[in-house]
């Protein structure tokens, strides 16, 4: 006799129709992870919760799916992100959920949050364009329902038959447009409100839309006329911040070919929703996932946990009712990305997608002119572009990633003109042949630009916050389009982002996380140019076996290295005592080969120990995480796994071959606790480790063992690691373990963010940072409001001012404050030293004690206040002499 549990458990995969072996396994792991301490916390009295979890485990990783991720949910009556959440949970032990399963449920994650938020945007957009209460003039049949209904399922059937790449959330969007659009033109007048009502009216009489005949395709038809009618397409793109002419490139590139694919057949004006449905449902069991239609009817499974939902709709109120309206709105996931690609537009509306007058220049000087290449190259690889883009999101997208390259490629030829000019002033040279004849210096810059723009587009609907989520076309995709070497595309990063200070703050952070992957693992890859740096710096005659001394730790990083010299070096010779370490000018103007002695010694590499300090600090920085986390009772402990963390890196750097960082640094955190005996176990350690930023659980599931084969981290320390360094770790049980090594100086990013707050100089516990938000709600649209780089950082103390003119009076108040302080300077005593701010009433400066003349009014008082603060200031900046910025920066 079975027991009432396991008859349940049968019941259930009776209803899922799962096989046998899918039964076998999925009891095994419910028997495995019932065990497991502290795993079914909050679950005991839900034991039907944890047999749909594990059926669904087991049934893909054995690829058995017989029912869909919809039907799972409403067999055990679960909601998804319980659902997601129970998953992580359970995943105790490194082995309960392979990174098959992973991977699995994090693109079903994606996609419910894409479909989630363009959902909620696409019923909030509804509620804008369609009259709710049918009217007299409108047929009894055609309803707000029925049109929701219709519009929605023939949207989830075009993103479905149109993307590959499903969790594009732009495109979707662009998509969901074109589906309004539609919708909006079959619709009666009556049924909408203005604008879009008077242009269908219009459209109605010009004679380019007319009820259709029961039964009649529409595809045809609709084909010809949208050619002319693009007004409500502009209507809507104007709404809702999308550029028209990418929304017009998915309407006829994608759009118009699915309505003629899908033979749409019409009944009292609309589509018919029973033949749309039933289209949608066979992709839907074909792909075994969501069931998008249930959001039509605000079913349970596919609600969001309440107090998210509160979050993303708080609306902030305006103090004043009578003030112009300059809030910032609730960042709903499609407004945000709408808003960071706005922001990447304002940076490209000036470039040019061909060379500038200053390049051609530029090329011009040089010994080989390097024009005809440049062209050629982009012209190139736009082609590779091209095609794999439309591999990975939809052939019929191929257009759009053709568009996406080219403002990639206006943004690299931006930024090849600013790195240029940096370097003509920082050398007084302007012949630039050798660089710019490097294929592999253009090729990653290029790669930059592109990564930045896609990275741009492709945020995702989970990234409201700004952090990283994982496509198919994030980094490293670009890599592998251009045939890019990581360690090479590493060397351009930081010079990028210094030579474009528009960059916003997420974009900077994209690329900051890029080169922190590069560092992690990609560079470490077994056919990368780094091993052979490595090897040719242990070849340097004199030189220890190391690429980058650890006496150097300890010292800051200096940060005036540019991309010449990265991609140009090695650049100077070890041998010569007192020599610069700077870039000389000479191999970058020369663009003849020059044969060297073959008695010459190898030359250091600049990359390389560049690299070597990068990877050191990082590596630092997050073993000192972990160790807050894991070791704060045993803080003596840090100090020995980082000297032991290091010792791998320097001298057996071959443990990173197709390896992980991190995969080295929890190995030496349990190797200094086994030897030292303090209990910590791997099961510990990748808990901790899972909490951390940027992590993923393949690093510790799936550790290289040996050539083809994988395993856990447990594995990998036994068979591997342990072998490796077993008399090095055994020595810090000793009596006279190994000199310990320098602690790395972790500096703050050197990435200045430009709405980073700027503490005021002299001791003041006063910052300032300029306006948070480029953006400003202006007749109903989000916009971005033209601002310049100078006017971008204007800052409002106290009260709002209101017109642009009193911003004036401002600058130029602040602006005269410099010769206000010659013209004081020979006169005056020195300055009092500055007190701690005090306002009364009438907005007086108690610590300053300036009097404020009778007929001034309370803005002028300010503008006074304003200047006599800023003069005094500056003035005990002169007196002090002190250097304050590099301590203050950020």
């Amino acid at each position: 006799m079975l027991e009432f549990g396991e008859t349940d458990f049968v019941a259930l995969c009776d209803i899922l129709r799962v096989s046998d072996i899918v039964r076998a396994n999925a009891w095994k792991t419910y028997e495995k992870v019932s065990s497991a301490d502290g795993t079914l916390v909050g679950y005991s009295e839900k034991k039907k919760d944890m047999w749909g979890i594990c059926i669904f485990i087991a049934a893909i990783d054995l690829d058995d799916m017989t029912f869909t991720f919809t039907e799972l949910l409403k067999s055990i009556g679960m909601s998804v992100c319980t659902c997601f959440r129970l998953l992580r949970e359970m995943d105790v032990n490194m082995d309960t959920i392979s990174t098959k399963v992973d991977s699995n449920v994090s693109r079903l994650n994606k996609k419910y949050d894409v479909l989630s938020a363009l959902y909620h945007k696409f019923e909030r957009t509804c509620g804008l364009i369609y009259m709710v209460q049918p009217s007299s003039q409108t047929s009894a049949e055609l309803s707000f329902p029925l049109v929701l209904k219709t519009s929605w399922i023939t949207f989830l059937l075009a993103k479905g038959k149109v993307l590959q790449m499903e969790d594009d959330l732009v495109i979707s969007f662009q998509l969901l447009l074109c589906v309004l659009d539609y919708f909006i033109k079959l619709s009666p007048p009556a049924m909408l409100k203005e604008p879009y009502k008077s242009h269908v009216s219009a459209m109605s009489i010009n004679g380019s839309t007319r009820a259709p005949r029961r039964g009649q395709n529409r595809s045809t038809r609709t084909s010809k006329q949208t050619d002319t009618d693009t007004k409500v397409i502009e209507v809507l793109c104007k709404e809702y911040g999308c550029n028209l002419d990418e929304v017009k490139n998915v309407y006829f590139t994608s759009f118009i070919p699915f309505l003629n694919s899908v033979g749409i057949v019409t009944s009292n004006g609309l589509p018919e929703v029973e033949d749309l449905s039933r289209q949608y449902e066979e992709l839907y069991l074909k792909n075994k996932d969501i069931d998008a239609r249930l959001f039509l009817d605000n079913d349970e499974t596919l609600q969001r946990n309440h107090i998210e939902c509160l979050q993303l709709e708080r609306t902030p109120r305006k103090n004043n009712p009578d003030e112009e309206l300059n809030l910032i709105l609730p960042q709903t996931p499609v407004r945000a990305a709408m808003n960071t690609i706005q922001q990447l537009m304002m940076i490209l509306n000036s470039a040019s997608d061909k060379p500038s007058d200053n390049l051609i220049s530029y090329f011009n000087n040089c010994t080989v002119n390097p024009k005809e290449g440049i062209l050629a190259r982009v012209e190139n690889l736009g082609n590779i572009f091209k095609e794999k883009f439309a591999e990975a999101v939809g052939q019929g997208c191929a257009e759009i990633g053709s568009q996406r390259y080219k403002l990639g490629v206006r943004l690299y030829y931006r930024l090849m003109e600013s790195m240029l000019k940096s370097e003509e002033e920082r050398l007084s040279v302007h012949n630039f042949s050798k660089l710019l004849n490097n294929n592999i210096f253009h090729t990653s810059l290029l790669a930059c630009a592109v990564e930045v723009v896609m990275a741009t587009y492709g945020r995702n609907a989970s990234q409201s916050d700004g952090t990283s989520t994982e496509t198919d076309l994030s980094f490293p995709w670009i890599l592998n389009v251009l045939d890019l070497k990581a360690f090479d595309f590493y060397k351009v990063i930081e010079s990028f982002i210094k030579a474009e200070p528009s960059l916003t703050r997420e974009m900077i952070k994209h690329l900051e996380r890029c080169e922190h992957r590069i560092m992690e693992s990609l560079a470490w890859q077994s056919d990368s140019s780094l091993f052979d740096l490595i090897k040719q710096s242990k070849e340097r005659e004199g030189q220890a076996d190391q690429p980058e001394p650890t006496c150097t730790l300890n010292l800051p990083l200096q940060h005036n290295h540019t991309a010449a010299d990265l991609y140009l070096s090695p650049v100077r010779s070890p041998k010569k005592k007192g020599s610069t370490a700077s870039l000389n000018p000479t191999p970058i103007i020369d663009a003849q080969p020059v044969l060297a002695p073959q008695t010459q010694k190898p030359q250091k590499s600049t990359s390389l120990s560049l690299f070597y300090k990068k990877v050191y600090r990082l590596a630092y920085l997050r073993l000192n995480t972990l160790c807050l986390r894991l070791l704060f009772d045993h803080p003596e402990l840090e100090h020995l796994i980082w000297t032991l963390f290091q010792h791998t890196l320097q001298n057996e750097y071959e443990l990173m071959k197709d390896r992980h960082l991190d995969q080295i640094m929890m190995c030496s955190m349990y190797g200094i606790c086994k030897v030292k005996n303090v209990d910590l176990r791997f099961k510990i350690i990748v808990t901790a480790y899972k909490e951390l930023t940027n992590t993923n659980q393949e690093t510790f599931k799936r550790v290289l063992i040996r050539e083809g084969q994988y395993d856990s981290i447990i594995v990998f320390y036994n068979l591997v690691f342990m072998q490796k360094l077993k008399t090095n770790i055994l020595q810090y049980a000793s009596n006279r373990p190994p000199t310990l090594s320098p602690i790395p100086h972790i500096p703050r990013s050197p990435y200045k963010f430009s709405n980073s707050p700027l503490r005021v100089p002299a001791g003041n516990n006063i910052y300032i940072s300029p306006l948070k938000s480029p953006y400003k709600f202006s007749e109903g649209m989000l916009s971005p409001t033209k601002m310049t780089p100078r006017s971008r950082i204007l800052v409002s103390i106290g009260e709002s001012f209101g017109t642009s003119e009193k911003f004036q009076k401002i600058n130029q108040m602040v602006g005269s404050s410099d010769r206000q302080l010659k013209r004081s300077a020979e006169v005056s005593t020195a300055p009092k030293p500055l007190k701690r701010l005090r306002f009364d009433i009438e907005g007086q400066d108690e610590a300053d004690g300036s009097k404020h003349l009778p007929g001034e009014s309370k803005f002028q008082q300010k503008l006074a206040e304003m200047t006599s603060t800023r003069t005094r200031m500056q003035k005990q900046k002169l007196n002090d002499g002190t250097d304050t910025s590099a301590t203050e920066e950020k």
